[in-house]
């Protein structure tokens, strides 16, 4: 019962990338128009034969090596994805099969941009109830997939990408390496951000999503740091969901985190939803923007109207 902690993260993204120039060749935009409303310059684009278990699997592979563990050591894999084509196999099967983990329990968690710390949560939980030893948490979406690319207003936000955590038991005479989650959404405003239809397309309001992220998650972030005994002003890092570069600021400056280091990989990757938080610590962490053992508050938020946040101690 001392709690759960990530051991590793990894992530990965398609070579493929797509410039706001080359955007402004689709529909009518310019590299001003994007990084004055959004703050992107660029974002990954898988191709037609990159699924999205593929993604993760590249991502959880690099997370597992990290670890140095093994894949039969895995005994619960969790993918959050909104992308997956597919019903059955689910993503979390066709990642283990991937990667030759046996006899997992594998889930799929589908809470759109709030996906990975929603999972992060579970995994956290189950191992702390002694149902799993080890899990591999992963947040992989292929946006392009979903993408409008003939409506300006969201086809320049979007991009492909996974990132993997492995989260283990801690240590004994440890402490939890994995705070408190404080979860839950606005079910009657799920309309605000939509991946519906046949085929299924991704479509949003913007100003109504603008305005909730900015005025009622400050407080919930704060309340976030609050439930694992830490100040705003104690975290090294804060990883938002990487949405909007405008959103991102405000929502920074408004908890009040001013010695944090804060993730804005979404100006080189887009919106890559469940993958974007994953993705972007593991980029920290690769950069040495952050050291092990350091506390950071991850913060997902977006379709549903949901989002989960909780600090962990950096691996």
């Amino acid at each position: 019962m001392n709690g759960s902690r990530i051991t590793a993260v990894g992530h990965y993204q398609p070579a493929k990338v797509l410039t706001n120039e080359d955007l402004a060749a689709l529909v009518d935009t310019s590299d001003e128009w994007i990084r004055s409303r959004v703050g992107i310059r660029t974002r990954h684009i898988a191709g037609p034969d990159e699924p999205v278990d593929e993604l993760a699997a590249h991502a959880a592979a690099k997370a597992l090596a990290g670890a140095g563990t093994a894949p039969e050591d895995i005994d619960l894999v969790l993918v959050a994805t909104s992308t997956a084509v597919d019903r059955s196999p689910n993503m979390a099967a066709r990642v283990a099969a991937r990667l030759g983990i046996p006899h997992p329990a594998a889930m799929d968690v589908n809470v759109v941009c709030a996906g990975f710390t929603h999972a992060l949560a579970t995994a956290d939980h189950t191992v702390r109830a002694g149902a799993a030893r080890r899990a591999l948490v992963i947040g992989a979406d292929k946006m392009s997939e979903v993408a409008d690319w003939t409506d300006r207003s969201t086809c320049v936000l979007v991009g492909d990408g996974a990132g993997a955590a492995v989260v283990e038991a801690c240590p004994p005479g440890t402490g939890p390496g994995i705070g408190p989650v404080l979860w839950g959404s606005v079910p009657e405003m799920g309309h605000a951000v939509r991946i519906e239809g046949q085929p299924a397309r991704f479509a949003q309001e913007g100003q109504s999503v603008y305005r909730w992220a900015t005025t009622h998650l400050p407080p919930l972030a704060r309340q976030t740091c609050e439930r694992a005994g830490l100040a705003p002003e104690d975290l090294a890092a804060v990883v938002l969901h990487q949405a909007n570069l405008r959103i991102i600021e405000p929502l920074a400056e408004k908890l009040g985190a001013v010695n944090a280091v804060v993730a804005r990989d979404v100006t080189e990757s887009g919106n890559t939803s469940a993958a974007s938080i994953p993705l972007a610590l593991s980029k920290l962490v690769e950069q040495g923007a952050v050291s092990g053992g350091d506390p950071v508050l991850l913060f997902g938020f977006g379709g549903n109207l949901s989002y989960a946040g909780q600090v962990v101690r950096c691996p």
